[in-house]
């Protein structure tokens, strides 16, 4: 079973669960999906597995970016709207790498693209964003980086 048809089993049983927070992001991502699988077919492609997870990872992280916006705005309300729909979309990411894998993976891209300064930082982020893949946000892999080459 690929992922969208996961995500659409999973749809129909809360629709019939009536239970409306989870339908309601799966509703979302489903048409994020949607619309993913159309622009392919216009560029004559397949949507892959690796595809489906990649949109996933950039609907969590689109969540991610409007929970921070919501908090500086002292909108609790949506916080708590946007958090409850990142737990649901959460279910279909791979698992989340830890701090110090992480850092690892951040070190052997450092040391494979022979990044020697911050010069050299997109090379190194290049490398460590291929690698994790759906298992890490950007920022944090931006974050090691820095604080690797300014060390």
């Amino acid at each position: 079973m690929t992922l969208k048809e996961q995500i659409e089993s999973d749809y129909k049983a809360a629709f019939k669960g009536r239970r409306e927070a989870e339908v309601s992001a799966l509703r979302m991502l489903l048409a994020a999906l949607k619309n993913a699988e159309i622009d392919f077919r216009g560029k004559g492609k397949a949507m892959g597995e690796q595809d489906e997870v990649d949109i996933v990872a950039r609907e969590a992280k689109k969540r991610r970016d409007s929970i921070e916006a919501f908090q500086q705005g002292g909108r609790q309300d949506l916080v708590d709207k946007e958090t409850a729909e990142l737990a649901i979309i959460g279910k279909y990411l791979p698992a989340r790498l830890g701090e110090d894998e992480l850092r690892e993976i951040v070190r052997q891209a450092i040391a494979a693209s022979g990044a020697a300064g911050m010069k050299d930082m997109g090379k190194a982020m290049g490398l460590a964003m291929k690698e994790v893949k759906g298992r890490a946000d950007g920022t944090e892999v931006g974050r090691i980086v820095k604080e690797l080459l300014n060390s």
